[in-house]
């Protein structure tokens, strides 16, 4: 679900910031004949920040980092 988030809705927000019509994924810095796809890195990272987010407050929330400390 977070996937599908970040590639359907944050990349090509982004992507339209960044002149891309393509979207995020599609940025890509050419030297050479090598292509280095900083895009699709920004893009994994957007995923795992959104996927951590999530567990991190979860976590607060439940009450879980809680458990080891003695009353």
């Amino acid at each position: 679900m977070v996937a599908a988030l970040v590639e359907d809705i944050i990349n090509p927000l982004i992507g339209l910031l960044l002149g891309k019509a393509a979207g995020l994924t599609a940025a890509v810095l050419e030297i050479g004949s090598a292509k280095i796809k900083w895009g699709h890195l920004v893009s994994v990272i957007i995923d795992f920040a959104a996927v951590a987010l999530v567990v991190y407050f979860g976590f607060k929330k439940l009450g879980i980092d809680r458990l080891d400390k003695k009353a």
